[in-house]
């Protein structure tokens, strides 16, 4: 497709809905002129306009959660943009996995669980927190209280681990997970993080297996 063919608005803007390319979940709704939709196009990462700052932006230059494109599909009046791209990191600023997290009527379509979306269930109940939830109670007592549950939560792992019950222990340790996930939305901590450090942990205990046999 020509990108002359598409169609920019009167302040030479085009919109563009970006979706993980895996769970087809919308991530964020963000603006290209030609310029920025050209880098994208060269360098195979998202690239925006800022209406706000009149300036072009690389996704993830600063956070280094870049997103990498997989496709771009113009719709069929071509004057607006589907991106599906494979991501680094949060699509949100706030450090979510979408920018969509409030939910104004009804439900939220869901097509199964999984930690991305328990995230960014909760950074929802800390941004915006419904009367009565316990989640939005812990955000609301600050990081001690939330110390304390994660502290809580990992002893009762211990007590159910060590009497032999499988079935309790996985329990807790969901209680555990949920608890120090909360810790993490708090500090600004995303699972993306958590899975770089692992992944430097495994190419690290592979260097040392094989010193060790050499």
């Amino acid at each position: 497709m020509d990108i002359d063919k598409l169609k920019f608005d009167d302040d030479g803007l085009i919109p563009a809905v970006v979706v993980d390319a895996e769970s087809g979940r919308v991530l964020t709704l963000a603006y290209m002129n030609r310029e920025s939709l050209k880098v994208t196009l060269e360098k195979g990462l998202t690239c925006f306009y800022s209406r706000s700052r009149q300036t072009l932006w690389l996704k993830g230059e600063t956070s280094g959660n870049f997103q990498h494109v997989v496709a771009i599909t113009a719709d069929c009046d071509k004057d607006a943009l589907l991106v599906e791209v494979k991501k680094d990191g949060p699509a949100c600023h706030l450090n979510t996995d979408s920018c969509f997290t409030d939910v104004l009527f009804g439900e939220a379509a869901s097509d199964g669980f999984s930690l991305e979306r328990l995230m960014t269930l909760l950074a929802g109940r800390k941004n915006n927190p419904p009367e009565g939830s316990y989640t939005s109670y812990l955000f609301s007592k600050g990081p001690d209280k939330i110390l304390k549950k994660v502290g809580e939560e990992s002893t009762e792992v211990i007590i159910a681990a060590k009497g032999g019950d499988k079935r309790e222990t996985v329990y807790e340790i969901a209680d555990l997970a949920y608890h120090v996930m909360v810790l993490m939305v708090q500090m600004g901590i995303s699972l993306e993080d958590v899975r770089r450090e692992l992944a430097d942990r495994q190419v690290v205990d592979k260097k040392t297996k094989q010193e060790k046999m050499a």
